[in-house]
C-alpha cells in the first residue's frame, strides 16, 4: 500500500512540474494581424503598347531577339495590367539614378505601411521589431532607418535589414520574427518586403538576361505580426510550422539565378534552364523535413506501407505518393513564372484549382519577388476561399538557391479583397497567354532579317 501511495505521489509531483514548465515556458505563438499589398497607379501599367515601345527603343536588339521576346511575352502568363518602374515607363531605363530607386521604394514601403497602421489602429510607436527585405538596393541611411524616421518609432526598436535574399525573403523575415518572439513576449513586429526594379532593368541583348524584364514587376507588402495572446481574436493567421532549406552547395542550383554583367557591361539577372529543376529539388528537400510536421499520422503510415509494398513488388500506382491535401487545404506558391509553377504542379501532384491563385497573381501583378506570396494569399481571400481552421502551405523560392516553406492556420473566415477589389470579378481566366502581343506584333515572325 505504501509503495502504491509513493508511486502516486511521485507521478503527481512530475505532473505538477510538467504543468508549471508548460505554463512558464510554453512556446510563443506567431500571429499575423493584417497585411497590405501595394498597387501602383494606372499610369505605371506595362500594357502591350508600352512593352512594345520599350523593346523597340533598345537599339541592341535585332529580329532574332524580337522573335524571342514575342514568344516569351505571349507564353509567360503575364497580363496587360502589371506595373513597371516609372523611369522605364518614361524611357530612362538606360540611365537610372538613386532618386528613381528611392522614390519607387518610398511609394511601396510608405504606401503599404500607411494603410496597415490605419487598418489595424496600431501606432508606429508600439512596434518592437522591424524587418525590411529589399534585395537590390543599398542606401545610407538604410531603408529601415527611413521607415523609423518617417514614423518616429521608438529608439529601442529591434531593426533588421535583409538584402540579397531574393524572392524567398519574406518567409525568411517571418522566421526571424518567430525566433525573436520566443525570447521577447508581448511584441509587435513589422515585415516589409519588396524589390527595387528601377536601377536593375536590363538593357542588353542576352536572352537569358532579358527574361527577368518580362517576369518581374513593381509590388510590395507589409505585414503586422504579434505574439500577444490577448490579440489572438484579431489575428487572421497563425504560424504552425516553418522550415528553411538552402541548396547552394549544389553548383547547378547555385548558378540557376545570378546577377551578372554581360559582355557589354550591362548588369542584369541571368536565369538558366536549370531553374525549374533547382526549384523542384529544393522543394523536395524542404518537404522531407516539413511533411512529418504537417501531415496526419494516418497519412504517414499509409505512405510508409504503400512504399514498402511498392518496393517489394516492384510496381507503382497513382496512390503511391504522399497526399499533401490530407493535411493542407490550400497551396500558396511563389508566382515566379510559368515554368516554375508548372514544375510545382508536376512535383506536388496539384490540380488547376490548387494553382489558380498563383497563376492569376502572376497574370495580374507579375513576379513581385518576395511580396508575391501575399498577392497569391490575397487572391484566395478575395475569392472567399479561406475559412477558420483551414491550413495553408506557403512555398517560397529564391536565388542561392533557397526554399523556405511554412504552414499557416486560418484564424477566422477571411474576405478582404485588398488589391483585387477592381478586378477579382474577372478572374479566374481560362487562358493566361497574352495574345495581344501576338496580334499587334505578328510582323516580327514574318521578318527574315
Amino acid at each position: 500500500m505504501e509503495l502504491f501511495i509513493t508511486i502516486c505521489l511521485v507521478f503527481l509531483y512530475f505532473m505538477f512540474v510538467f504543468f508549471i514548465y508548460k505554463l512558464l515556458w510554453r512556446t510563443q505563438s506567431c500571429y499575423i494581424v493584417a497585411y497590405e499589398c501595394y498597387k501602383a497607379p494606372d499610369d505605371m501599367k506595362l500594357d502591350t503598347e508600352t512593352c512594345g515601345n520599350l523593346v523597340l527603343r533598345n537599339k541592341n536588339l535585332g529580329v532574332g531577339e524580337y522573335k524571342f521576346l514575342l514568344q516569351a511575352m505571349v507564353n509567360a502568363g503575364i497580363g496587360e495590367e502589371t506595373y513597371g518602374p516609372r523611369n522605364v515607363i518614361e524611357g530612362r531605363e538606360e540611365s537610372p539614378n538613386l532618386s528613381d530607386a528611392l522614390s519607387e521604394i518610398n511609394d511601396i514601403v510608405f504606401g503599404t505601411l500607411d494603410k496597415l497602421f490605419a487598418k489595424t489602429g496600431v501606432l508606429p510607436s508600439e512596434i518592437d521589431v522591424l524587418v525590411v527585405t529589399i534585395s537590390m538596393i543599398s542606401s545610407v541611411p538604410s531603408i529601415p532607418a527611413r521607415v523609423i524616421n518617417r514614423y518616429k518609432m521608438r529608439e529601442d526598436v529591434k531593426v533588421f535589414n535583409l538584402s540579397g535574399m531574393g524572392c524567398s525573403a519574406s518567409v525568411i523575415a517571418v522566421d526571424l520574427v518567430n525566433h525573436l518572439f520566443q525570447t521577447y513576449k508581448n511584441q509587435f513586429a513589422i515585415v516589409v518586403s519588396s524589390e527595387s526594379l528601377s536601377p536593375n532593368w536590363y538593357v542588353g541583348k542576352e536572352r537569358s538576361m532579358m527574361l527577368p524584364n518580362i517576369l518581374f514587376r513593381i509590388g510590395g507588402c507589409s505585414l503586422l505580426l504579434t505574439n500577444k495572446r490577448g490579440l489572438k481574436h484579431r489575428a487572421i493567421l497563425k504560424l504552425n510550422h516553418l522550415v528553411r532549406s538552402h541548396v547552394g552547395s549544389i553548383d547547378e542550383a547555385y548558378g540557376s539565378c545570378t546577377r551578372i554583367e554581360d559582355d557589354q557591361g550591362n548588369c542584369g539577372f541571368f536565369l538558366t534552364k536549370n531553374l525549374p529543376k533547382a526549384a523542384a529539388k529544393a522543394v523536395s528537400m524542404n518537404l522531407r523535413v516539413l511533411v512529418p510536421k504537417m501531415l496526419p499520422l494516418r497519412e504517414l503510415i499509409r505512405y510508409s506501407m504503400v512504399t514498402y509494398w511498392r518496393n517489394k513488388s516492384k510496381t507503382s500506382s497513382p496512390e503511391s505518393g504522399l497526399n499533401l491535401k490530407s493535411g493542407i487545404d490550400y497551396f500558396c506558391i511563389h508566382p515566379g513564372g510559368r515554368a516554375v509553377i508548372d514544375a510545382m504542379e508536376r512535383s506536388l501532384g496539384l490540380n488547376e484549382y490548387d494553382l489558380e491563385p498563383t497563376r492569376m497573381a502572376l497574370h495580374r501583378f507579375g513576379n513581385t519577388s518576395a511580396a508575391g506570396l501575399w498577392y497569391v494569399l490575397s487572391y484566395m481571400e478575395a475569392k472567399k476561399r479561406l475559412k477558420q481552421g483551414d491550413r495553408i502551405l506557403m512555398i517560397s523560392l529564391g536565388a542561392g538557391f533557397k526554399c523556405n516553406n511554412c504552414v499557416w492556420e486560418v484564424m477566422k473566415n477571411l474576405d478582404d479583397v485588398n488589391v483585387w477589389e477592381d478586378c477579382i470579378g474577372r478572374y479566374p481566366l481560362k487562358c493566361t497567354a497574352n495574345t495581344s502581343f501576338l496580334e499587334k506584333y505578328s510582323w516580327v515572325n514574318e521578318s527574315s532579317h
